[in-house]
């Protein structure tokens, strides 16, 4: 008996060491290096679980993936979901930021955008926050990739690949059911038509604005002006002859009512077939993962016949 004790005792010393051994074997989480949009090296620790949004696409990113949670501070303009608003703001509004607030908030990483100055970023550097600078993305495939960058960052990558997988298949159903050889609507997409009338401002060819219309079956006729950004004047407008209006300033204050009102404007096709529309410009301008939802309305609104 005194024998079979002993080799009792052994065994359970040696589970005890074997067990011990294992837990000091376990791996740490490996530290996490990107490069930045303004190519700097940016290291973290462990997965960031204080982020600080200095932009409402990061925002809306970072509780698309699941990472709303670890939002701890936001921009003045950060208005998407809901929740995102009770969040402290650090500023934004005419480029002004607070440095004390955002330092105040003991972030392990502060996320900027190309709304954000290089010289920004160098300030929060100078106060020894982790800044990484996500540029933004020129086409949907750079959307998916910065959603799952932002999601190596917060530690959240499986539901960025199950949020891509999503909205890849919600862009091929568009695809699907905008053959190519689908009529093209010509669409007018203002951006500002309240300050001058007769010269509204407007999308170029340049713009993911310009090319969800593209992808939604519609030719936007911005796309024959310089530039990224351009004033069309009444004239041109005219001449154009758009089918469509869409109202990216609705927020600001534009009405269909108030565009047809709008001397000389009750010439255009789209007004007089009232085909003029609202519409939440920050579905088209925020370059995150609602750019999607911004496709499936542009899609429905040029080609209602095909979405019953």
């Amino acid at each position: 008996m005194k024998r079979l004790n002993i080799l009792l005792s052994i065994s359970i010393l040696a589970a005890l060491l074997l067990s011990a051994c294992g837990a000091a074997a376990t791996p740490t989480a490996a530290p996490i290096t990107l490069t930045d949009g303004l190519n700097r090296s940016i290291t973290l620790a462990a997965p960031a679980q204080r982020i600080v949004s200095l932009a409402p696409s990061n925002t809306e990113i970072l509780y698309a993936i699941g990472a709303g949670s670890q939002v701890v501070g936001r921009d003045d303009f950060s208005d998407y979901p809901t929740e995102a608003s009770k969040l402290p703001s650090v500023g934004g509004n005419m480029g002004t930021y607070s440095l004390e607030t955002i330092a105040s908030l003991k972030p392990d990483l502060v996320l900027a955008a190309e709304i954000n100055t290089p010289e920004l970023v160098k300030s929060m550097q100078d106060l020894g926050l982790t800044v990484y600078y996500l540029s933004n993305p020129k086409d949907l495939d750079g959307m998916y990739a910065n959603l799952k960058t932002v999601a190596q960052l917060a530690g959240r990558e499986s539901e960025a690949d199950a949020l891509v997988s999503s909205l890849q298949k919600r862009v091929q159903a568009v695809k699907d059911a905008i053959t190519p050889d689908a009529a093209r609507v010509t669409v007018f997409y203002e951006l500002d038509g309240t300050t001058d009338p007769t010269k509204p401002w407007t999308a170029g060819k340049d713009t993911f604005l310009s090319q969800l219309i593209s992808m939604a079956g519609g030719s936007n006729i911005g796309d024959n002006l310089a530039g990224s950004y351009a004033q069309m004047s009444l004239e041109e407008l005219l001449v154009q002859d758009p089918s469509i209006l869409l109202l990216g300033d609705a927020a600001y204050g534009a009405t269909p009512e108030q565009v047809a009102a709008r001397t000389g404007w009750d010439a255009l096709q789209a007004v007089k077939d009232n085909r003029i529309y609202t519409f939440d410009d920050d579905l088209v301008s925020r370059p995150g993962p609602r750019l999607v939802d911004g496709l499936e309305t542009l899609a429905k609104l040029l080609h209602p016949e095909l979405f019953k």
